[in-house]
């Protein structure tokens, strides 16, 4: 009698030692797939870039920059004399300027890329998994999702519920997760016909245990090229607003210093060096999220491996 347990336990110490060399196994290959290709490397490099500067941008770039009061520099001073990138309407460094907006730029743009992840996931793999009533009605909400203008919603959501860094969040991550849903559905109904799933059924595992155990570790590789992918459009969406002076001023941003660019005069004024930085920032960390999503989806699909 007690060497039942014993056995169990070691059973299960088995499994999951097997799980895991397999999940190492997976991943190994799916990193040799994706190092193989040089874009998703440059792309790769360039984020980690990007990651550091938001990191470190409080030591490197101090909050105090930011106070009108200390600036020290003349109105909209082209490059030169101790500013590399010329100064804003305030006289405060444009580079420091730059520097700062990373962090707010990809917190919000992650953050609500994830939202609209966790969204899309649960939405597809429930409609994925159920057939009948539940999958149709969750399809039509999707689709409804999908018809609306995306920027138009999210400007409607910024405005009813205020200009704060969450709101912006929620607001781009409720309007972005239709696409997800369908693609996370699509490979879930591949998942379900599958022999091992049918066996789970055959031995009584519930819905939760199923769409869990089974389903989810198998959309997982491309749940994440989705999200990563979807990171560019959320960065895009947050400039956007924030150029349209829907977000909160106190948060400074890529989007937010092109509209103080424009709001000032800076285009009229030929302060090129105003807009410019802010707006090859932008252009840049998208095409890194985009080669590094490319890469990433080519690795995990072999037919496009091929």
């Amino acid at each position: 009698m007690t060497q039942i347990p014993e056995t169990s336990a070691s059973g299960a110490s088995n499994i999951k030692n097997v799980r895991l060399q397999r999940w190492k196994q997976s991943a190994g290959m799916i990193w040799r797939d994706f190092r193989s290709q040089r874009s998703g490397v440059i792309g790769l490099i360039g984020l980690v870039i990007f990651i550091l500067i938001a990191v470190f941008a409080p030591i490197v770039a101090p909050a105090d920059v930011l106070s009108v009061t200390q600036a020290t520099g003349g109105r909209m001073q082209p490059p030169g004399e101790g500013y590399l990138l010329g100064t804003d309407e305030f006289g405060r460094p444009i580079l420091t300027l730059t520097l700062i907006g990373t962090r707010v730029t990809l917190i919000i743009g992650m953050a609500a890329a994830l939202m609209a992840m966790v969204l899309g996931t649960l939405v597809g793999i429930v409609a994925g998994h159920f057939e009948g009533r539940v999958s149709w009605v969750l399809m039509r909400i999707t689709e409804w999702f999908m018809n609306l203008p995306t920027l138009v919603l999210a400007v409607v959501l910024v405005v009813v519920l205020g200009r704060g860094m969450l709101v912006l969040i929620i607001a781009i991550g409720v309007t972005s997760w239709a696409g997800t849903a369908r693609v996370i559905r699509a490979q879930t109904r591949a998942v379900e016909g599958r022999p091992y799933l049918e066996r789970a059924r055959a031995l009584g595992a519930g819905h939760g245990h199923q769409m869990m155990r089974h389903v989810l570790p198998n959309v997982m590789p491309l749940v994440l090229a989705s999200t990563i992918m979807s990171v560019s459009g959320a960065i895009l969406t947050e400039s956007t607003l924030a150029f349209l002076g829907l977000y909160d001023q106190s948060n400074l941003s890529w989007g937010m210093m092109l509209n103080r660019a424009w709001s000032s005069g800076a285009m009229s004024a030929g302060a090129w060096w105003y807009m410019i930085p802010p707006g090859a920032m932008i252009l840049l960390v998208v095409l890194c999220f985009t080669l590094v999503g490319r890469a990433l989806e080519t690795a995990l699909n072999p037919r496009l491996r091929r």
